[in-house]
């Protein structure tokens, strides 16, 4: 299992003094340098859909975090923001999309650790 970011004062300290990237689907949002594990934010802003809606993207992407977070390396503060183009999307599409912006952000470590 993976820790969460939880106030809303640790996402903004993300907002602004950490890096962006964004694809089709997501925008991510890292701040490294902190000690311990990494920690996750997600947002999933009523302009994507209802609240079932929201929910089931927020879920997949909990579930991708969960399955990359082995490949990251640690000490980062992660919010990942949806985009409306992520609506009816499989957990193919949104895995995929999680580990481009991993890729864009370099946060990817080497495989033989």
């Amino acid at each position: 299992m993976f820790a969460r970011l939880g106030k809303n004062t640790e996402f903004q300290k993300v907002y602004k003094k950490g890096k962006s990237r964004a694809n089709k689907y997501l925008v991510m949002y890292v701040l490294s340098g902190d000690s311990g594990g990494n920690r996750y934010g997600f947002s999933v802003s009523k302009k994507v859909g209802n609240s079932v809606e929201r929910h089931r993207i927020t879920r997949l992407l909990r579930e991708s975090v969960r399955k990359n977070d082995v490949f990251i390396t640690e000490g980062n503060r992660i919010v990942i923001v949806a985009r409306q183009t992520i609506k009816n999307k499989k957990f193919q599409d949104v895995d995929g999309a999680v580990f481009h912006l991993m890729k864009m952000h370099k946060l990817l470590r080497d495989v033989m650790d």
